[in-house]
């Protein structure tokens, strides 16, 4: 049989490289970079290869499962959905919408399929739904929200026309962007070092600092002093673009009077850089052509997320570089979303946990509550759980007592290729086919490239008879939940009408109806047709000065000055200048853990691949020279890290990559929990770092679980054997096996 190519998407990442599959004899051969696609060029990481292995691993689910006993056994589909729309209308009937919980994973964001995922939350009208957003982008969300009126509007960096790149809290070099999608950000960083300059600001000297022509080893959690020295540098050497912050914002009068006090000296010392160093950065910024400064999970991983990301985009307000070429920027993608999202409500309040401590925002609770909101009994306790495509047992702080809440549950379905830590507590799983087997188009990232385009992912291998793509599976979720009258013809009328409008030809009325498309351009214009036929996609040019079209505040304008930031900021200043830490220290405790990510590392389930995994452990303690010293620590030893709410165990990493004081553990480890179906992640190191970081630590604004900053302690693990033990101060014992 001969071979075949053909192009698409790696859907691995926000990046969505262009991909060249070969395929000979229904087998993956050979995957490289497409030099036509239109945003990547040619480029991949590790990641797009390993897109057959996905597609071809032996323990990826092909067919329903459900549990029986310990273990689970095939089950067809139409007596998996029967059974699930009973046993989901019955917790409904008995105990109202909202004892009915859902959980979206961010895998589901790399298809169209979230459609469908939010048509099913629509109907499940539950106040119980969490998403990986409030684990990684909440905060970001919220300031958009607050200073533009929408939370689509995240601002990206325009980072192919700046003459300056600042980076905080980013690895984008490993990530290739993120709410900024920049396929190969290396050649595109060193570009902009061609034109001008590069600084990172981060603890630790990433791979992206090792690009950069500056390294600003902040202190962990002092981003927000940082940002607040610099806006008065700004402020009171008058380097500031007055006309178009009175053109473009309100509060500049309110901004100015906060920060204006507020010296390198009086805070740089809880920044963790000296004052000289914060007047040059601001300076700088201020005085290059164009400049942009951009942060992601690092910083919105902290108390002060919210706080943070505010400061970020008020800097590049007032020196100019918002909603202008080389600064902050709007894309207009193919389905202008952005333009319409301002008018939905975000919910902010509209109710809360049943602790009354975290609110609703854009209508979902923050994922650090899920645990209790399963096991805290009473009114609008969850009983049933519905997950898609997201592994929140590893990826979120709940002092690993997920779990067990899950095992708690009256019922569990779980929409994953997988059977994962989450997935082993389902009932029944629910396997959407290989990405290699669906067509799409992604609708969700060009609203955050830094080049407008549009590119379609075409199919590499026929759907299996059978196989349900993800978007199919949650439309017939949908028909199980909703109270049908004559149930059965209803439902497979209700069925055959969702057929109709599959997401893409929901994608297909999008573009044709969106900013470049045919009933806005005639026979020129955009059409789905087009793009299919483009073997890397179009490319539909830079990105463009839009605000005014896009902003949703009352008054059109960019709002730098939300009174609650200013109150909190004003706080966090008192508090500063009486000596009180952002994060207080915990007796005992004595080192700052922040997270760290590795290039073949993005989603849990990447650690079944063989070549994701091969080579060193990754699963690593980072650590300074100093403070191994000082503890009697050495490279490559067993050590245990506690912090007052858990204790794992890993090996040590000794490098001066990182500041003294501070440790670096990566997320999404510790696969050795019973009854996962992952032969290869199994038999790896690691631990889950989540277990370190208390649920209840979070930014007061958005409520995004603050992971980043936990205090820990770090000795020596004892080794009996094959065994590694740990005694921790708080009482709590892990044994795992060596190396």
């Amino acid at each position: 049989m001969s071979a075949t190519t053909v192009a698409r998407q790696c859907t691995l990442c926000e990046a969505h490289c262009g991909i060249l599959v070969t395929v000979e004899d229904e087998k993956v051969t050979r995957i490289e970079g497409n030099p036509e696609d239109v945003l990547s060029k040619g480029y991949i990481c590790p990641k797009a290869t390993a897109m057959g292995g996905l597609h071809h691993d032996p323990d990826r689910l092909r067919t329903p499962v459900r549990r029986v006993g310990d273990s689970f056994e095939p089950i067809g589909w139409d007596e998996a959905f029967r059974e699930i729309g009973q046993r989901l209308r019955r917790v409904r009937g008995e105990h109202g919408p909202s004892a009915i919980g859902m959980y979206l994973g961010n895998p589901a964001a790399h298809s169209s399929s979230v459609i469908y995922g939010g048509l099913l939350r629509a109907v499940l009208s539950t106040r119980n739904f969490f998403s990986a957003s409030s684990i990684d982008q909440f905060p970001q969300e919220f300031v958009a929200w607050r200073m533009f009126g929408s939370n689509v509007l995240m601002p990206v960096a325009d980072i192919d026309r700046t003459d300056r790149l600042v980076i905080m809290g980013a690895n984008p070099a490993v990530s290739n962007g993120s709410v900024t999608t920049m396929p190969n950000a290396k050649a595109r960083i060193r570009e902009v070092r061609r034109r001008g300059k590069v600084v990172v600001i981060d603890p630790r000297r990433t791979e992206t600092a090792r690009l950069a022509d500056e390294h600003v080893a902040i202190a962990p959690g002092g981003d927000v002093y940082l940002l607040l020295a610099m806006l008065q540098v700004l402020v009171t050497e008058n380097l500031c673009d007055e006309a178009k912050i009175r053109a473009q914002c309100t509060g500049w009068d309110e901004l100015r009077e906060l920060v204006s006090q507020v010296t390198p000296e009086r805070v740089g010392a809880h920044a963790g850089v000296d004052a000289d160093t914060i007047r040059r950065l601001a300076r700088e910024h201020a005085g290059a052509d164009s400049a942009v400064l951009y942060a992601r999970i690092g910083v919105c991983q902290q108390v002060t997320g919210t706080l943070t990301h505010w400061l970020v985009n008020a800097i590049n307000a007032v020196t100019g570089n918002l909603d202008s070429p080389g600064g902050q920027m709007f894309a207009t993608p193919p389905i202008d979303v952005a333009r319409f999202t301002k008018y939905l409500p975000m919910g902010y309040g509209a109710w809360t946990d049943r602790s009354g401590m975290y609110k609703s925002f854009r209508s979902e609770l923050p994922v650090a509550v899920l645990a209790e909101e399963i096991r805290t009994e009473g009114e609008g306790q969850i009983r049933a759980m519905i997950t898609y495509a997201g592994n929140p047992v590893l990826s979120t702080p709940q002092r690993g007592q997920l779990g067990a809440a899950l095992d708690s549950l009256d019922f569990y379905v779980a929409v994953d290729m997988y059977i994962t830590e989450t997935t082993r507590h389902a009932d029944i799983i629910l396997p959407p086919i290989s990405p290699l087997e669906r067509e799409d188009l992604n609708i969700l990232f060009p609203v955050f490239s830094v080049r407008n385009n549009l590119r379609y992912d075409a199919r590499v291998f026929d759907a299996p008879a059978g196989g349900l793509e993800d978007w199919q599976i949650m439309a017939r979720l949908i028909t199980e939940v909703l109270p049908l009258p004559a149930r059965r013809f209803a439902s497979r009328l209700l069925n055959g009408v969702f057929e109709q409008f599959s997401p893409m030809r929901l994608a297909t009325v999008g573009v044709a109806t969106g900013p470049y498309g045919v009933l806005r351009r005639g026979f020129k214009g955009l059409t789905v047709a087009k793009v299919r036929a483009a073997a890397g996609g179009i490319d539909l040019g830079p990105l463009q000065p839009r605000l005014r079209a896009l902003i949703g505040t009352n008054d059109r304008k960019v709002h730098l000055a939300p009174p609650d930031f200013l109150a909190a900021a004003a706080t966090l200043l008192e508090d500063a200048d009486r000596g009180v830490a952002l994060t207080t220290p915990v007796e005992g405790y004595d080192l700052k853990l922040i997270g760290r990510r590795h290039l073949r590392s993005n989603n849990s389930w990447l650690h079944n691949l063989p070549p994701m995994v091969k080579g060193r452990d990754r699963c690593t303690a980072l650590m300074h020279p100093a403070d191994a010293t000082a503890r009697g620590l050495t490279d490559g030893q067993q050590v245990t890290v506690s912090s007052p709410t858990g204790s794992i165990v890993v090996s040590l990493e000794v490098s001066d990559d990182i500041r003294a004081g501070t440790i670096a553990i990566p997320h999404g480890w510790g696969h050795r929990e019973p009854g996962v179906g992952w032969q290869v992640a199994a038999a790896l190191p690691g631990a889950n770092v989540n277990l370190l970081h208390d649920p209840a630590s979070t930014d007061p604004f958005s409520g995004n679980s603050a992971v980043n900053n936990t205090w820990v302690t770090v000795v020596a693990a004892l080794v009996i054997g094959d065994a590694v033990v740990s005694q921790a101060d708080h009482g709590s014992v892990s044994v795992s096996r060596k190396g």
